[in-house]
C-alpha cells in the first residue's frame, strides 16, 4: 500500500496496518540461508572460544559479519545464545546416537560403553567443554538465555540410555544410574584429563551389572 493511500485511509485501516507492521518486529524472523550460515560459523567459534564471555563484536569479526547483522538476524544477543545452545544440543545428541549405531550397541551395557567411547575421544573435548559451560551457566542463571539447558540435556541422555534399556526393570541397568556414572566420569575426565582411570571406572561398573557383552 502506498503511503499516500494509507494517509487517506479510514482510522480502522491505519490501525490494522500499524498492528501488522509491529507484529513482524515482535516475532522471530523467518529462517534464512544467511542466518543458518552465520549460526554454523558462530557455533564453530563457540567450540573454540566458549560461550561464557561471548561478545558480539569479536564474534562478528571472526565469522565475517557485524553486530548489527547478527542482531537483525537473531533479534538479540540472548536469542543468538539460545540458538547456539540448541545447535550444540542437536550436534551432541546426533553424535552420540551415531556412535551407538556405529558400534551396533543393542543392549544397555553396550550403549553405555559406546557412549563413553565417544565422550573420552580427545577430538570431542571442545564440544564437551562447551556443554559443561552451558550446563553450569544454566544452573547459576536460570532465568537467562541458558535457562533449561541442564534439564534438557539430562532428558536427552536419559532418552538415549532408555532406548537401550528397553522394557527391563530397574536395578543396576537403570538409565538414571548409567547417566550418573557417565556424567560423573565425564566431569572427572574434563578436570583431570585422565582417560585411563575414568575408563577403568566405567568398565568396572559394567562388570558389576554383569552385562559386559563385547
Amino acid at each position: 500500500m502506498r503511503i499516500s493511500a494509507l494517509i487517506d485511509s479510514p482510522p480502522q485501516l491505519k490501525q490494522s496496518f500499524q498492528w501488522q507492521s509491529s507484529a513482524v518486529t515482535q516475532h522471530e524472523r523467518p529462517p534464512s540461508a544467511r542466518r543458518d550460515e552465520l549460526l554454523e560459523r558462530a557455533y564453530r567459534y563457540a567450540l573454540e572460544h566458549g560461550l561464557a564471555e561471548l561478545s558480539l563484536r569479536p564474534l562478528a569479526a571472526a565469522i565475517g559479519s557485524s553486530p548489527r547483522v547478527l542482531l537483525f538476524l537473531f533479534g538479540s544477543k540472548d536469542e543468538l545464545i539460545r540458538a547456539l545452545l540448541a545447535r550444540a544440543r542437536a550436534d551432541e545428541l546426533a553424535a552420540l546416537r551415531q556412535a551407538r549405531e556405529a558400534t551396533g550397541a543393542d543392549d544397555f551395557a553396550a550403549a553405555v560403553r559406546a557412549t563413553w567411547a565417544w565422550l573420552v575421544a580427545p577430538a570431542h573435548r571442545p564440544m564437551l567443554v562447551l556443554w559443561l559451560q552451558a550446563y553450569a551457566r544454566s544452573l547459576s542463571e536460570p532465568d537467562g538465555p541458558w535457562a533449561g539447558f541442564a534439564r534438557q540435556t539430562v532428558a536427552d541422555w536419559l532418552g538415549l540410555l532408555a532406548d537401550a534399556h528397553g522394557e527391563a526393570g530397574g536395578g543396576a541397568t537403570d538409565p538414571a544410574l548409567g547417566l550418573a556414572l557417565l556424567r560423573g566420569a565425564l566431569l572427572d575426565l574434563l578436570a583431570t584429563g585422565d582417560a585411563e582411570r575414568t575408563t577403568a571406572v566405567v568398565e568396572r561398573y559394567l562388570c558389576l551389572v554383569g552385562t559386559t557383552a563385547r
